[in-house]
């Protein structure tokens, strides 16, 4: 009997702990790879973002620290975070839990001689109609930023 309730409560702990939330919601990607030159990427992403109309908030160039810190070999890795103010506030006026997909994040690096490039997406499936229709809106702007960037 003891034995079944650890079983059932492991089951219960662990299931909680699980990459999807309980509402349903589940943050979609979208990834590119490209042969292009790393550094040409990370220059063609803040042109694509700029030209979108937001502005970089962050940009951590995590691999490059690595390496300084003594990794001689260790890979190029970056996060660029953006956000357009009138854009967040829309969406927050929309769905205030909304604030866990911001800012917008771009994330690099390199693996088997291409670059990668990915963006999570808003979900498009939510409960809240207008947090789908914002999304349908932003989506096509995230996918074009990496796009742009991966163009050879």
């Amino acid at each position: 009997m003891l034995k079944r309730v650890f079983i059932v409560l492991s089951l219960l702990f662990i299931s909680g702990c699980s990459l999807w939330p309980l509402s349903g919601e589940r943050v979609p990607f979208y990834q590119v790879e490209t042969p292009k030159p790393y550094d040409d990427v990370l220059i063609d992403l803040d042109v694509a973002i700029a030209e979108h109309n937001f502005r970089i908030t962050a940009h951590s160039r995590v691999g490059k620290v690595i390496r300084e810190r003594g990794a001689e070999n260790f890979p190029e890795f970056d996060t660029i975070q953006f956000c357009n103010l009138t854009l967040a506030k829309t969406m927050l006026e929309i769905s205030p839990p909304a604030i866990g997909f911001m800012p917008c994040n771009i994330v690099t690096y390199q693996l088997d001689g291409k670059t990668i490039i990915k963006t999570h997406l808003l979900p498009e499936d939510n409960d809240n109609q207008a947090l789908n229709e914002f999304a349908q809106q932003m989506n096509p702007q995230l996918r074009q930023i990496v796009d742009f960037a991966a163009k050879p």
